[in-house]
């Protein structure tokens, strides 16, 4: 009786719930949008500037989509899960 009662105290819980992961996985692909909607806007010809690493997509969302992803990852690991 003594082994079964100390397998079942020492079964491994894991930290988080499925919520706080599931919550973790949409704040990580947030990031990688923003990463991917901030990358390019280069030229080919070192010598041609090009006006495209200015839009509003590179400056304003994508920065502000990685923020928002970063906000929900701070809240998936703060969210207490009911177990």
């Amino acid at each position: 009786m003594g082994e079964k009662k100390r397998k079942d105290a020492s079964k491994q819980q894991f930290i988080f719930g499925t919520k706080n992961y599931r919550w973790m996985f949409i704040g990580l692909a947030l990031i990688a949008l923003g990463f991917i909607l901030m990358a390019g806007g280069g030229s080919d010809d070192p010598n041609a500037f090009s006006d495209a690493i200015f839009s509003p997509r590179r400056i304003r969302v994508a920065p502000a989509l990685i923020l928002v992803g970063f906000g929900i990852q701070v809240y998936a690991i703060l969210l207490r899960s009911k177990t």
